[in-house]
């Protein structure tokens, strides 16, 4: 029975992966090098086809699922820059010192577009392939062989910029519908790990809260989450007009209630715990939380199939069957909080939440459901990432201590040192592929790097072993430029996704353009060759890694104000008081903008975090008040999740005279503690009490009464919190400036 069931949850992994938009993206990459290559050689000949299809790959790394508007702008630069790139490489082959001097600052000038983040690498690493591809070519007989080579090139990368824009444009709809499943499967992911927090614990368990692994993993699965969320924003939210398209913006934003009612949904877990009798209940609850996941997952597994969602069962009878007895009355003496049976009831409440939110993503995937139109015009426009180029990045990586600027000059030496090996090795006229190899593994932090070093070699074997056997059979030129469709399908598919993948395929790709360019090469020396240029150009690319490092400590101190200051601005707009009288457009904007970036932030920290553990143990950051500013950054979302749901969803049930002052304190509160820059000093004690409650008040039952007593409950745990992440933030700064802002490494 176990065998079985792991072979069909292998199997839909793989149909997941298979009918994604990042595999989707590659499809339509290799069927656009198949068409304008294929095109070529029918009109112009081979050598013609050989050198356009050069131009398509040089073209193709930033053609990504993205919004229709911007996409020629995000397309033009790659070739802009690599067309003369090539043309000059391709006069300077017979000069190779000229040609070193020209690589070395092309390369620094390349890798500086990694200053606009996300959407510069892809140009960088296009431009880069425009020199090393033009260096895989034979060298040009005279200038008349040079310039028809680059026109040549040139007319491959044009007509698939072309291609690019029409294609991005046709597929435009199913990209919306691809992401908005990858979203709920990340969701979906994160519901079960959230849903494990519901399993009883025994005295020998972990007595925290939240468990240290587990909450490492929830946050890992929030910045992915974060991460993925923005890719959808851009693409969901544009033009939202026709009725598919507004009930998918629809679903986004219902993802978005969803992220924050996951989060509240574990609060007064520990408490609950803490009661003898709360198996039952906690397994119940669990059970539910798992069959909403299985739910968002069939119902992502129906969008990419293109069928008819099911209908989700409504589950809140069963969580209100859940019941707790309360412990003897003498148990209880003296305790002030609420009752173990008040605390099941509410927390079976907010999953009756997200049961209510499931069951709308679905009544939206069916059309049973009608989006809030008002709520997605207004997200239009704010909520998606601008399309056009700007010099501010450019203009402010011109600081020493600047990680981009750092970088290129790091991966100019590299190139440098990668160039001058290649050519005092015995099979030099093969310089390209170190130098491909570097650019490829060579990235901004040491993790990073490491990853792609380990993948780039194993990779690397593999694609050299299938790239042998491919040219072994001496396969005609049609079965070639198939290969070659093939590789990079799965090469552009599986780059974000699995970079193993991706190198292995890039390996026979670019093995087989090389034969195609240099007829009568020797299948079995290039076996040997392209394993030792990889493992030399993977070991300079890990080498040079220490070269003007740019450690993850020194972006600590910024993230880490980021973090405050959004936590602070949120905090500012959800303890608002303008909700209590009406939700406005444009309040709840600019709370949700606020929201975003409170995420946006936390996920940024935790990556960076992440990464440094990959660093030498001389260099990192402090770890442990990295680890609680993060839990208490995410209790603090998790807590004002909470009460921005009683002020807007059970507003009735809240006596308005006497919440509207511990709100404004509250916000008050929070903003001085954590609102302005931190101190690297020790914490210092406040002179105003650290809580909004003067003492302990009796809670009543939230089903029955005025709610107004939790809520100023939950105001009093939220300031506490506050506090917190102050010192937090404070004991790190405290600690990065002692050991100095770059300790020079040492043996890990």
């Amino acid at each position: 029975m176990g065998a079985p069931r792991a072979a069909a949850l292998r199997s839909r992994a793989a149909m997941r992966v298979a009918l994604g938009h990042y595999i989707a993206n590659g499809v339509s990459v290799a069927f656009g090098l198949l068409l304008i290559s294929g095109g070529v050689h029918l009109v112009l000949g081979t050598i013609a086809a050989t050198a356009a299809s050069v131009g398509v790959i040089v073209t193709a790394p930033p053609d990504l699922p993205g919004p229709r508007r911007g996409k020629l702008l995000q397309m033009l630069p790659a070739p802009l820059i690599g067309l003369p790139l090539f043309f000059l490489v391709q006069l300077l082959h017979a000069a190779p010192l000229r040609l070193g001097l020209l690589l070395v600052p092309a390369t620094f000038l390349a890798f500086l577009a990694m200053a606009w983040g996300k959407r510069g690498i892809p140009i960088a690493i296009a431009v880069m392939f425009s020199m090393i591809f033009s260096m895989a070519t034979p060298k040009p007989v005279d200038m008349a062989e040079a310039v028809q080579r680059t026109l040549h090139f040139g007319l491959g990368a044009a007509l698939y910029v072309v291609y690019a824009v029409l294609a991005n444009l046709a597929l435009n709809a199913r990209y919306r519908v691809q992401v908005m499943a990858d979203l709920l499967l990340s969701l979906a992911a994160l519901m079960r790990t959230e849903a494990r927090q519901f399993t009883p614990r025994d005295d020998a368990d972990d007595i925290r809260e939240v468990p240290a692994s587990l909450l490492g993993q929830l946050l890992r699965e929030q910045a992915a989450l974060a991460d993925l969320l923005q890719a959808a924003r851009d693409i969901v939210l544009e033009s939202p007009r026709t009725p598919r398209r507004q009930r998918l913006a629809g679903m986004l934003m219902t993802v978005l209630e969803l992220r924050d009612l996951l989060l509240a949904s574990e609060l007064d877990l520990d408490a609950l715990k803490s009661h003898p009798g709360h198996a039952a209940a906690l397994v119940e609850m669990r059970r539910i939380l798992e069959e909403l996941a299985a739910d968002t997952t069939a119902l992502a597994d129906a969008l990419l199939l293109g069928r008819q969602p099911a209908v989700v069962i409504d589950r809140r009878s069963e969580l209100s069957a859940i019941r707790l007895q309360d412990a003897a009355p003498e148990s209880l003496r003296g305790h002030a909080g609420p009752t173990p049976a008040v605390l099941a009831r509410g927390l079976a409440s907010r999953i009756g939440h997200i049961n209510d939110e499931v069951m709308r993503l679905s009544g939206l995937a069916r059309g049973d459901r009608e989006p809030d139109l008002a709520v997605v015009r207004a997200s239009w426009q704010m909520f998606v990432s601008p399309t056009e180029w700007s010099l501010r990045p450019f203009l402010a990586l011109w600081r020493w201590d600047a990680p981009p600027l750092r970088h290129a000059i790091r991966a100019s030496l590299a190139i440098a040192a990668g160039y001058g090996i290649a050519l005092a090795l015995p099979w030099g006229s093969h310089e390209y592929w170190i130098l491909l190899t570097i650019v490829v593994v060579l990235r901004g932090s040491l993790s990073q790097t490491l990853e792609r070093r380990n993948s780039r070699v194993a990779g690397t074997l593999l694609g050299c072993v299938f790239a042998v056997a491919l040219l072994s059979a001496h396969p005609t030129a049609l079965a070639l430029l198939v290969a070659m469709t093939l590789a990079q399908a799965v090469a552009h598919g599986f780059a974000v996704r699995r970079y193993l993948i991706t190198s292995v395929a890039a390996t026979v790709l670019g093995l087989v353009q090389a034969h195609m360019l240099n007829t009568g090469m020797s299948p079995t020396f290039a076996l040997v060759e392209r394993v030792a240029d990889t493992l030399i150009g993977a070991a300079l690319a890990w080498a040079f890694c220490y070269v003007l490092p740019s450690w993850e400590r020194g972006q600590i101190p910024a993230l880490v104000a980021r973090v405050l200051n959004a936590q602070a601005r949120h905090a500012r707009l959800a303890l608002g008081l303008g909700q209590l009288r009406a939700v406005e457009a444009s309040p709840e904007l600019e709370w949700r903008l606020a929201r975003r970036e409170a995420y946006d932030s936390l996920s940024a920290l935790v990556q960076a975090t992440q990464r440094s553990l990959s660093e030498p143990r001389a260099v990192r950051p402090p770890l442990e008040p990295l680890e609680h500013l993060q839990a208490h950054s995410y209790q603090l979302l998790a807590q004002l999740s909470a009460v921005k749901s009683m002020l807007v969803l059970r507003r009735d049930r809240l006596t308005l005279a006497e919440i509207e002052g511990p709100l404004a304190r509250t916000a008050q509160r929070i903003e001085a503690a954590i609102g302005a820059a931190p101190s690297s000093g020790p914490a210092m004690p406040d002179a105003a009490p650290a809580t909004t409650l003067a003492g302990p008040i009796p809670l009543p039952d939230p089903f029955d009464n005025d709610i107004s007593p939790w809520l100023l409950r939950r105001l009093d745990i939220t300031t506490g919190i506050a506090a917190q992440l102050r010192d937090d933030a404070a004991r790190i700064l405290q600690t990065l400036a002692e050991e100095g802002p770059e300790p020079l490494p040492t043996a890990r």
